[in-house]
């Protein structure tokens, strides 16, 4: 499904509204003057207050990271797919536990991919 390239300056923040700060490997392909993000790069989450109810309180079971399961299938940038902002991608916690799809916000409009 086409959609817009995501870039370093994108807001990606997970589904309980904490940032991601994404790490970008790309440095040669720009969108809007910043990095272009790629399927590989990595999505670490910091703050998220999600809890879970357990006998006797609730635990913390943040989001720690957001991986993107599928890029763009015709736009490579050095043989590695770039993330559009229709990608499928989840928000896991540290022992790996789905936490729902993140949140993507401020893409640029102007380069779009398949």
């Amino acid at each position: 499904m086409p959609g817009p390239v995501l870039h370093l300056g994108a807001m990606i923040s997970c589904p309980h509204a904490a940032p991601a700060s994404p790490v970008a490997a790309n440095a040669r392909v720009l969108v809007n003057g910043m990095p272009a993000l790629l399927v590989t790069d990595s999505f670490p989450v910091a703050g998220c207050p999600f809890q879970v109810p357990v006998p006797g309180g609730t635990k913390p079971q943040p989001c720690v990271t957001i991986r993107w399961l599928v890029g763009a299938a015709r736009v490579l940038v050095n043989g590695v797919p770039v993330l559009l902002a229709t990608s499928p991608a989840i928000a896991q916690s540290p022992e790996q536990i789905p936490q729902g799809a993140p949140v993507v916000a401020g893409v640029q409009p102007r380069v779009i991919a398949q």
